[in-house]
């Protein structure tokens, strides 16, 4: 039987901001029964496993991460629409670290086609065909950027730039200056 007030969204939430608080290698069934004071086995009605529970996870981060950017690329176009969809992914990984690492959970094929990654794939070809980058650069260029934003937020986050007195948001904004000069002067094959 279902406990009162226990849906998989409610369970889902919770354990996206457990993942905020402890990160998201933290985030257990058990855990998640001791936030809301039941036995592990009463999540269980509602989820199918631990790996369940972190794939919801992912799939929520996913949302919001495409809800955001997609806010973010209204009415925007070339380097604005860039520094825009930029922005927003790293301000999400920022402010929510462990729905972040939630979002980089590799998926099965099935789910990644129904989750929210196929969104961003759109997002960031949209912004590229503003570049005139066709096939195969788009996918090279889809990568770059990718690699780029993941790369710079993974570093961020893990306090890889404290070394230097410049401002992370100062070197953040000469990457996205040099990501446009790139894609604005992409290399012919």
């Amino acid at each position: 039987m279902a406990r009162t007030g226990l849906t998989v969204e409610r369970l889902t939430l919770a354990a996206a901001e457990m993942a905020d608080e402890v990160g998201f290698e933290n985030v257990t069934v058990s855990a998640l029964a001791r936030r809301f004071g039941v036995k592990d086995a009463s999540l269980y009605f509602h989820l199918k496993s631990a790996h369940d529970l972190r794939v919801q996870v992912a799939m929520l981060a996913l949302r919001e991460m495409a809800d955001g950017a997609a806010d973010a690329l209204a009415g925007r176009a070339g380097k604005d629409a860039l520094v825009a969809f930029a922005n927003a992914y790293r301000d999400y990984a920022l402010r929510h670290p462990g729905r972040y690492a939630a979002a980089q959970l590799q998926l099965d094929r099935e789910t990644a086609e129904a989750s929210a990654a196929r969104r961003h794939a759109e997002m960031t070809r949209a912004i590229l065909r503003g570049y005139q980058l066709a096939e195969p650069d788009q996918t090279d260029a889809v990568r770059l950027l990718h690699g780029t934003f993941h790369g710079y937020v993974s570093l961020e986050r893990a306090g890889g730039f404290r070394h230097t007195p410049r401002t992370t948001d100062a070197s953040w904004s000469r990457t996205l200056d040099a990501l446009d000069a790139l894609l604005r002067n992409w290399p012919p094959q």
